[in-house]
């Protein structure tokens, strides 16, 4: 993105740390010749009086370049709430049977507590550091190294989101067709085979949309997507009055379950699941909901819902189109994004561990359709969750465009055919990876673990330490982004710990 675009951001000034900035001192002093430029730029939009402008700018250039935000407020909500919910709400139903209901609800709300801080953090330190760009405010925190951990961040996990979205076409949309078509086995027709599908659902589907050039026009994708998944947590509520406690199924029937391939997308093992489940079919109490659980699974919960709530990638692209833009509004446009996605998230988690109890998989989906069969409502839920992450993908491709952008042609005008290049070697690349690489488990985690990290903890506390030079070290703010980077360096640390040991764990396994 040139100097030139980068005019038109605007940021709102503050009104608790901002209407005094050092910024905005700086700005003022710096461009006193475009006084001019900035009364006419007021008086189109009155709430935006705190804004980027680059050296050299005069009247007329900035007035041509300036583009305020066209994104409604409604559907910015659906564009972040599409950002955040996705493949991870599948799996959290088997986060709670290994913490426990009370212990879930207090890791569930830490995590969202600690992502909408993160959020904050973002948006003030945009608002100090006069960008709205991930990796610039990096380039002005640390210079290059800053802006490559933020841009590597968020290519790493988006590419990791996309990854799973796509994972869940691979082996859903067979048993879609299978179902529709009557068909049991494998047969080896060509449209059963998962990666044909997922390279046509790619091509067909998700690149077109992935072309588009604003954001704001994938808000009506997005609220599908969201009505989607709404449907997903409907059903999950309504079987639970209607399956009865699995607590009598054959133990041969539950391995069978935990044999799916979708079981690479789970942080744990399949042999230590198995000796999970096998226990809970033995247990006297298997249909009695627990409150705290602690057991060798139980580590993998706080990565779990770490990854549900990353959307911080998208925070930046979606405030710089949002309409009437200040870091207010934005903050609203999260907390209702937050707080919608807290309720699905906990509502879908309870019932179906409710429903299941200790026997639920780690892909809630596969572990309806091992105990009931075929379902015409289950069918149509498993239609829903597909078309809700084939249209996630495009929503994801956005930012990491855009930090791709930054980090090899921040100086360049738009050009239709690199925005057209990048879009389909990232989606190319990730396709690959989904069809030739035999589980994305080990990726899946890897990704989890650094990236995510980076994003809610690490990156938005140093930055905004970094950038904030209103607020000394001493002041309660700057301490509190100081323990957040902390806990940052110590949750990073120890998922990677974490994987390592699953990893060795895994070979010596396998060894033997």
């Amino acid at each position: 993105m040139t100097k030139a675009e980068m005019g038109r951001f605007s940021i709102s000034r503050d009104e608790d740390t901002s209407s005094n900035s050092s910024n905005s001192d700086d700005l003022s002093q710096d461009y006193q010749p475009s006084k001019l430029a900035m009364q006419s730029y007021a008086d189109v939009d009155s709430e935006n009086q705190n804004f980027l402008l680059e050296h050299g700018f005069g009247k007329k250039k900035y007035e041509t370049e300036y583009q305020p935000g066209t994104t409604s407020f409604g559907m910015s909500v659906f564009n972040l709430s599409n950002a955040i919910v996705g493949s991870g709400i599948l799996g959290l139903s088997y986060a709670m049977a290994n913490t426990g209901i009370a212990l879930f609800m207090i890791l569930l709300t830490f995590v969202a507590i600690v992502s909408l801080y993160s959020i904050h953090l973002l948006l003030k330190t945009a608002n100090e550091g006069g960008s709205l760009l991930y990796e610039q405010l990096g380039m002005k925190a640390f210079g290059l190294p800053g802006k490559l951990a933020a841009s590597g961040s968020v290519t790493m996990q988006n590419i990791g989101a996309m990854s799973s979205y796509l994972y869940i076409v691979k082996y859903e949309l067979p048993l879609v067709i299978k179902t529709l078509l009557g068909i049991e086995g494998d047969t080896g027709e060509w449209y059963l085979n998962g990666d044909y599908l997922v390279l046509m659902v790619s091509i067909i589907l998700i690149l077109p949309l992935s072309l588009l050039k604003n954001l704001g026009y994938l808000g009506y994708t997005s609220g599908f997507s969201l009505l989607c998944m709404v449907f997903f947590l409907i059903v999950v509520i309504y079987k639970k009055f209607q399956i009865p406690c699995p607590g009598g199924l054959e133990h041969d029937i539950m391995n069978m379950t935990l044999n799916s391939t979708l079981t690479h997308l789970a942080s744990a093992t399949t042999h230590t699941s198995q000796e999970h489940v096998a226990s809970n079919l033995t247990s006297d109490d298997m249909c009695k909901p627990k409150y705290f659980v602690l057991n060798s699974q139980t580590v993998y919960a706080v990565p779990i819902l770490t990854f549900s709530f990353v959307c911080h990638p998208a925070v930046l692209p979606i405030y710089e189109e949002l309409k009437g833009r200040s870091r207010k509004t934005m903050m609203n446009v999260s907390n209702v994004s937050f707080f919608a996605m807290f309720i699905m998230y906990m509502l879908a988690a309870l019932f179906g561990y409710l429903t299941f109890y200790g026997n639920v998989e780690p892909e809630l989906l596969h572990t309806y359709s091992n105990v009931i069969g075929s379902d015409v409502i289950l069918l149509i839920v498993r239609l829903a969750v597909l078309l809700a992450v084939t249209l996630t993908v495009p929503v994801v491709i956005f930012p990491i465009r855009s930090s791709i952008n930054q980090l090899l042609c921040a100086n360049k005008e738009f050009s239709w055919l690199r925005h057209i290049i990048i879009t389909v070697v990232v989606l190319g690349f990730t396709i690959t990876l989904v069809i030739f690489v035999p589980t994305i488990r080990d990726i899946f985690g890897f990704i989890g673990a650094s990236a995510a990290a980076m994003l809610i903890f690490i990156l938005p506390s140093a930055f905004y330490i970094k950038l904030v030079k209103k607020e000394s070290m001493k002041s309660v703010q700057k301490i509190g982004a100081t323990l957040f980077l902390i806990c940052g360096l110590f949750v990073m640390c120890t998922c990677m710990a974490l994987i390592i040991l699953d990893w060795t764990h895994t070979t010596a396994t396998d060894g033997h």
